[in-house]
Parts: C-alpha cells; sequence; structure tokens
C-alpha cells in the first residue's frame, strides 16, 4: 500500500476487507483514540497468542487441528501486526530532502544501515 497524505489507516478493514483511513489532523480525535486502544489491544492479543503458541509447540500430544488453527490465530494476529506497523510507520515524522544532516565532512551523504530486526519466535 503506498502512503497516503493526511489519511491515517485504521486497525480494522470495511465488511468487504478494504482497509478504513480517517482523516484527521492530529490524534486526538475520538475515533483517533478508540483506534490506538484497538492497536494496542491487537498487538497485546499477538504477544499472549505467542505464548499459548510456544507452550502448544512444546507439546508433542498436539494434533494436527490444533496446530492449524494455531497457525490460523498466528496468521490473524500478523496481519493486525503489520497494519498497525504501517499505519504508524506512516505517521513518523518525515525529513525534508534539504536537510544535509547525514553529510559526512567530505560532503557527500552516508549510508545508514537498519538494524536487523530481532524475531520475538528465538526469545525463550
Amino acid at each position: 500500500m503506498t502512503a497516503t497524505n493526511g489519511l491515517r489507516l485504521l486497525p480494522w478493514s470495511s465488511p468487504e476487507g478494504k482497509p478504513c483511513f480517517l482523516s484527521t489532523d492530529g490524534g486526538s480525535s475520538r475515533l483517533s483514540r478508540r483506534a490506538d486502544e484497538i492497536e494496542d489491544l491487537q498487538l497485546s492479543m499477538g504477544t499472549e497468542l505467542l505464548g499459548h503458541a510456544r507452550a502448544l509447540l512444546k507439546e508433542q500430544k498436539a494434533d494436527v487441528r490444533e496446530v492449524r488453527f494455531l497457525a490460523e490465530r498466528l496468521c490473524e494476529a500478523l496481519r493486525d501486526a503489520l497494519r498497525v506497523a504501517e499505519s504508524r510507520g506512516e505517521r513518523l515524522p518525515t525529513h525534508d530532502d534539504d536537510d544535509d544532516s547525514d553529510a559526512d565532512q567530505t560532503g557527500e551523504d552516508t549510508e545508514r544501515v537498519p538494524a536487523a530486526p530481532q524475531s520475538p519466535l528465538s526469545a525463550t
């Protein structure tokens, strides 16, 4: 999805499954605060689900139906987390192209390499 200026991606979809957006000047509207609450709830539910997943996968007796159900819930949680990340990323302030704070002493731009994300699955 491309960046949409002045529109916030909401943490829910339309009945047809299409993304919903909010046009707002800031994060203080009632609907914007509600969206923040739902994003927080979605992320906490994903964290809790991850704990259940670890416990279920440690069991040797987990059957195919249980693992399939778990996989479906994990896909939903990942979809929600990615939507939250996209929405919050779109709202981050951007720097002007004219800003030469990245220029080194030679006047050339320095390359910034983002840190590799840590997988929550690798934590015990």
